[in-house]
């Protein structure tokens, strides 16, 4: 037992107190928490945008007259479909590598180009939540802000908006959730996120379990305590229902 502990203190002295290694974990952790970040609120805009073009389009459909801002409205609405299409239907990892070293390969700032190409994938799933919970609005909340004198807009921003959020938000929370676990492939564009920094002090030690199980609990940690705030979230929606 007492070899089995020295030999636990001595890889735990090799792959993090020595040279500090240990700052290339925290380090890694800042950089996957900006990512993060910047790819949330990134998202968060593209998918309310892309979300309000298509439930739009959608919603207005039955009756609607060719009129120019029909024909632009379908038009916005064809190109979010496609990008719709085109985010959904590729491996992030592919899109960030083709932002990092095809669109965006002559800046040096990876990190923001990573932030750029996770918060453009996570925008499109946004998107399809925050639609989906305006498609689940009853058609009567709309003809109740028309009875009040509200336009279209009106109607949205007082009335349907707030309720949809009020629905969606535990399914934005778990999307926040799985984007961070999504930047653990930001390594293979040079970025040092958490997953590239217990890599690296593992290409360094040639000791591959330390770091990487540090790695998973750090990931654990995060997820769990995300969780526990989703949780906290969705009991006091449920509470504020009754």
């Amino acid at each position: 037992m007492q070899a089995w502990f020295e030999k636990i203190k001595a890889e735990f002295d090799l792959n993090f107190i020595q040279g500090r290694r240990w700052k290339f974990l925290v380090d890694g952790l800042g950089n996957t928490l900006k990512i993060t970040l910047l790819a949330l609120a990134i998202g968060l805009v593209i998918g309310m945008a892309i979300a309000a073009v298509r439930s739009t389009y959608d919603k207005t459909a039955e009756g609607a007259r060719p009129t120019f801002g029909r024909k632009l409205l379908g038009f916005f609405n064809g190109f979010c479909k496609v990008y719709l299409t085109v985010l959904r239907g590729t491996p992030v990892v592919v899109q960030l590598m083709i932002f990092a070293f095809v669109i965006f390969s002559s800046v040096r700032n990876k990190l923001v180009v990573a932030g750029l190409a996770f918060g453009l994938n996570s925008g499109a799933y946004v998107a399809e939540i925050i639609r989906g919970g305006i498609m689940a609005i009853d058609n009567g909340q709309f003809e109740a802000g028309r009875s009040l004198g509200f336009n279209y807009l009106q109607t949205m921003q007082h009335i349907i908006i707030p309720q949809v959020f009020k629905n969606v938000l535990p399914s934005l929370m778990n999307e926040f959730i799985a984007l961070l676990k999504e930047t653990s492939v930001a390594g293979y564009v040079a970025v040092m996120d958490l997953t590239k920094a217990g890599d690296t002090i593992r290409g360094r030690t040639y000791s591959p379990f330390m770091p990487l199980i540090a790695v998973a609990l750090i990931y654990l940690a995060l997820v769990m305590f995300l969780t526990w705030v989703v949780g906290r979230v969705e009991r006091r929606l449920r509470n504020s229902d009754h």
